[in-house]
């Protein structure tokens, strides 16, 4: 039988070689090295590089995602703009905390264009993950509809990756922090939705 802790620690190691040395750098070899483990680990619990590629694209998810507590926090409060800023931040924070993860995730979109197999696992996982996204933000009465959430769904990424990958393209652009580009975005995207 094979131990749960150990393959959990090998996916996040595959996260770290994503990261750091891109899909094309993601061996058996290098995940059993950045582990720490024996050669030939990594092999033992994935039959190959395709299973390895999916399993960490799930957990940089799992990962990601806010844990009860936070999640019941984050339906209290006033349902206005300021809320959403609120909680725009705190999503981008995360992410941002989390910096191997969204790389290895850019890393894995990029190899998801030339595998059929893991761009169908990769869409679905993601699909999911706008889908709970607009879920939220309706059920839990924000301003605005669909649109809004999926504006700012995209809003947020993009200045994620930008933030990630070249930071300096926004660093003291107008005078604007990566914080003062949120407001700004939660902001005018929903300066035409009333206030609920």
């Amino acid at each position: 039988m094979l131990n749960v802790s150990r393959r959990q620690a090998l996916i996040d190691a595959a996260i770290e070689v994503l990261a750091g040395q891109g899909a094309r750098g993601l061996t058996f070899r290098a995940v059993d090295a950045q582990a720490g483990v024996p050669p030939g680990t990594a092999s033992n619990y994935f039959p190959n590089r395709d299973d390895l590629l999916t399993q960490a694209g799930g957990r940089i998810y799992q990962r990601l995602t806010p844990d009860a507590a936070t999640m019941a926090g984050s339906r209290t409060g006033p349902r206005d703009r300021q809320r959403v800023e609120e909680l725009v931040t705190a999503v981008t924070e995360r992410i941002q905390a989390y910096r191997t993860g969204w790389l290895a995730l850019l890393e894995l979109r990029l190899e998801a264009t030339r595998r059929p197999a893991l761009r169908a696992v990769l869409t679905a996982t993601v699909r999911a993950d706008l889908e709970a996204t607009i879920a939220y933000h309706l059920d839990t009465d924000l301003p605005g509809d669909t649109t809004t959430a999926v504006l700012l769904y995209l809003a947020v990424n993009w200045l994620v990756v930008e933030s990630l990958t070249l930071p300096e393209v926004l660093d003291g652009l107008g005078g604007l922090s990566a914080e003062a580009i949120t407001t700004a975005v939660v902001h005018r995207i929903l300066a035409t939705t009333p206030e609920g």
